[in-house]
């Protein structure tokens, strides 16, 4: 005859195996109450499990189900629940499946929870980077394929229409390859964001340079451009085409959104030790003198296709991708990205870099 299993026999056993899973779990009785936790769960759902009926920590019907059908068919049930979690809701996928327990205990359950909220996040964010770009690539295809319809109709004995429509034509085609330009870009980027510039760049004769590229634009759109710091070398590791990339990208923001008779300030500033980065740094900032921006889009501003204005930012070619590539660029060289920002106050983005 079998020996009846001791209760601190069965959890120090049992136990032991759950505390090995990398999931958080818990074992039920017949009645449903939490005999065993290991501490991925504890995290989870919080410290004091043990004892209490399941139905005290997981108030949801699906939980109930799951239990309920593995009772009775005797196989593993799949389910998926939200959990919150503070101030986010966790998606779960639930595992439910019978396990033996000691006699006193009755039938048992053992319930796995994987965390798939990060995995969701991340789907998610590729259906929107998808709808994005269709939508971005919709909008000037729809009205190229208009002007063409009526170039071949309408318009085919009309020389001003033509010269118009086909400036207009011109006009949408390159925005339609300022964005596949950029998306190649930003694929490039986070493609090398794992990979360190191994390379030096002197960023005085950068700014520098970057600078006189940019007077034609800035004279264009009566902005004045002012560099500061730039009075001695400044070598750092870095990638030189992707400094310049986020230079050229952070000045023309600059320009094109600080308005006429703006000013744009490019400073570079060295620091003996820079908290975050926890070493020597160097920053770049590049100030402008604009209408500024509302604290709540700061935050986003580097969400790709997020734009605070999309019809400014259409008409001024912004392509909704600059930012984001400036913030994977800066994240490969192992820096950080700060906005600071107020209405009427005009933006400075500032570019850390470890020396």
């Amino acid at each position: 005859m079998d020996t009846p299993t001791k209760p601190e026999t069965f959890a120090s056993t049992i136990g032991s195996y759950l505390e090995a899973l990398p999931l958080a779990a818990l074992v039920v009785d017949e009645s449903e109450r939490i005999v065993l936790v290991n501490p991925v769960a504890k995290e989870l759902f919080g410290p004091v499990l043990t004892g209490r009926p399941l139905l005290t920590v997981l108030r949801q019907p699906p939980v109930a189900e799951a239990i309920a059908a593995a009772r009775s068919s005797g196989l593993r049930q799949i389910t998926r629940i939200l959990h919150q979690d503070g101030p986010r809701d966790t998606v779960l996928m639930l595992n439910v499946a019978q396990v033996p327990l000691p006699p006193q205990y009755g039938r048992g359950f053992l319930l796995c929870f994987d965390d798939l909220t990060e995995r969701e996040a991340a789907a998610q964010m590729r259906r929107d980077f998808v709808a994005n770009v269709s939508h971005e690539l919709r909008t000037p295809l729809t009205a190229l394929l208009g002007f063409i319809e009526t170039l071949q109709g309408p318009a085919r004995g009309d020389p001003a229409a033509q010269g118009r429509f086909l400036g207009i034509m011109a006009s949408e085609a390159g925005r339609m390859n300022r964005l596949v330009q950029d998306l190649l870009s930003l694929s490039q980027v986070e493609a090398q964001e794992r990979i360190r510039p191994a390379s030096e760049v002197d960023l005085c004769g950068l700014i520098a340079s970057t600078l006189r590229g940019m007077a034609p634009l800035a004279e264009g759109a009566r902005v004045t451009l002012h560099h500061d710091g730039l009075d001695m070398p400044c070598v750092v590791p870095g990638d030189a085409d992707q400094i310049r990339q986020v230079l050229t990208n952070l000045v023309e923001n600059g320009i094109k959104y600080g308005g006429a008779d703006g000013r744009v300030t490019v400073s570079l500033s060295r620091f003996a030790r820079d908290a975050t980065l926890r070493g020597p740094a160097v920053r770049i900032a590049v100030q402008d003198t604009g209408p500024g921006i509302e604290e709540i889009h700061i935050p986003r501003l580097t969400e790709r296709f997020y734009r605070i204005d999309n019809h400014r930012s259409r008409a001024m070619g912004g392509t909704g991708l600059g930012l984001a590539i400036v913030k994977h660029i800066v994240n490969r060289h192992r820096g950080r990205l700060r906005i600071d920002s107020a209405p009427g106050q005009g933006s400075t983005f500032s570019v850390i870099l470890p020396a």
